[in-house]
């Protein structure tokens, strides 16, 4: 007991419901004035895959309002959610899903209101894209929770409806991408549970393999490396009948990733060679939209990621030489950031430090915790050569990056 009330002064936890019963009921004092949270009725539940098509409407409109309010889920994943919604998505029939249909006396909607929706969701998606999921996250959650969901909650026909949900489970996949990126993971994986279900009551398998996918991504970031395989896979195999070259090549490369980080180099190799014979197969004219920024060199991104990851520094340098899109700030940040780790672990200091400062000044506006973490990886490892020249002097020219100073006191993931 004495361990547990210094805990609490100290900040670091707070007294249970019962303790804090008690010390209200002997203080005289009202929690808020104690300190002490309370419970908020209006903050989400455990994330679940939402059972019908009306339950992820209502789960996303409160999301948001909590979100907004300052009040998201916080803590961690929860692997059951993620183990729940691709069995169920899986298994479920799709002439079972419920039809993408409203009456609900609210406004009309149109097939010119979904693509009004479409096209600010893509603006959105463009500065995610330049400046990291942490500039606009916010005017996104906003934008759908004033403009989007009053369409949700109109009327409009099967067609319609069906296009709709589509293009919402599209704007709330990246949502989730974009609270992944900022560090939010549990509130991201509020978002991708009903975008995965708007994307089944769309009849979009192929847009519900993707949410699949960017939850296989967060997986391997936050360390669930097998679940992350397994969201993969579920993605690959609930697609086969309406699979293109490239989300299958996504979808592998995903699997190669998790499999990098428990060490099967054999898996992960294997899993790579898969993703190259699918993206050589490619038909852009057949390709979802959102789909197409995966091209040569995203893939070798995740490649130079793998052959990180099974010590192969070598052949990461080689991959993450040919990532470099130019068009994508953030992906070719992390891209010369694992170029750099990758001459780091193959023993030139002085060409990891030079690359590193080259991916500094090109994340200057990042507002990314997924860049922060990279950061962290990279100075942990060059603790072990901290009295290298190079090494004094990326620090010396580095001091005035925001990233990088950021970067000093978050541990890497």
């Amino acid at each position: 007991m004495k361990r547990r009330i210094a805990s609490w002064e100290n900040g670091h936890s707070q007294p249970d419901e019962f303790y804090g019963a008690l010390l209200e009921d002997a203080l005289g004092i009202p929690p808020a004035e104690l300190g002490l949270r309370q419970p908020d009725s209006n903050a989400p539940a455990e994330p679940r895959y939402p059972d019908s098509s009306e339950a992820a409407l209502t789960a996303v409109t409160e999301l948001w309002r909590a979100d907004l309010a300052d009040a998201p889920p916080s803590g961690q994943v929860s692997d059951r959610a993620w183990a729940d919604a691709s069995l169920r998505w899986l298994v479920t029939p799709e002439q079972q899903n419920a039809p993408a249909t409203g009456d609900r006396g609210g406004v009309r909607v149109g097939m010119a209101d979904v693509a009004v929706v479409k096209a600010t969701a893509d603006t959105f998606a463009a500065l995610d894209d330049r400046f990291g999921g942490g500039h606009a996250r916010r005017a996104v959650i906003q934008y759908l929770s004033h403009d989007v969901a009053p369409l949700l909650h109109g009327t409009y026909t099967e067609s319609v409806g069906r296009a709709l949900f589509a293009t919402v489970a599209e704007a709330l996949r990246f949502a989730g991408w974009m609270s992944y990126d900022a560090g939010h993971h549990a509130l991201a994986q509020h978002y991708y549970l009903p975008a995965l279900r708007l994307a089944q009551d769309a009849n979009d398998r192929r847009l519900a393999g993707s949410v699949l996918s960017a939850m296989s991504h967060q997986a391997t970031f936050v360390g669930r490396f097998n679940d992350a395989a397994t969201l993969a896979r579920a993605a690959r195999m609930g697609i086969s009948g309406v699979a293109t070259p490239t989300l299958t090549a996504q979808f592998w490369a995903m699997e190669a990733r998790a499999l990098a980080r428990t060490s099967d180099h054999r898996g992960a190799q294997q899993a790579l060679s898969e993703s190259e014979r699918s993206l050589d197969r490619r038909n852009h004219a057949d390709e979802p939209e959102w789909i197409t920024y995966f091209d040569d060199a995203e893939l070798s991104a995740e490649a130079a990621h793998c052959f990180r990851d099974i010590n192969s520094a070598q052949r990461s340098v080689e991959h993450a030489g040919n990532a470099m899109s130019g068009s994508h700030v953030r992906s070719d940040f992390f891209a010369t950031m694992v170029l750099a780790d990758a001459h780091l672990r193959a023993g030139d200091v002085e060409e990891a430090c030079r690359v590193a400062l080259d991916a500094l000044d090109l994340g200057g506006q990042l507002r990314s915790a997924r860049a922060i973490s990279y950061l962290a990886e990279f100075r942990t490892a060059l603790a072990a050569v901290r009295t290298n020249a190079h090494v004094r002097d990326l620090h010396e020219q580095a001091a005035e990056h925001r990233l990088w100073t950021a970067a000093e006191s978050t541990p890497d993931v």
